[in-house]
């Protein structure tokens, strides 16, 4: 499933700015509030694809 790779994409990619953040680097922590944001947007998206295969079913 594609959305579910575009999801685990982004939470790896987050990693490094979680770090940063947590170091007191506000930049950082803004990249990651903006990154969540995506996240959850990607969680939403395979969360109704899989919806989506058990309607079918």
């Amino acid at each position: 499933m594609q959305e579910y790779e575009e999801l685990k994409r982004l939470v790896a990619e987050i990693e490094a700015d979680i770090n940063k953040a947590q170091g007191g680097n506000k930049a950082a922590g803004t990249r990651v509030r903006k990154q969540m944001q995506m996240i959850k947007q990607a969680a939403q998206t395979v969360r109704n694809t899989v919806l989506e295969i058990r309607s079918t079913e």
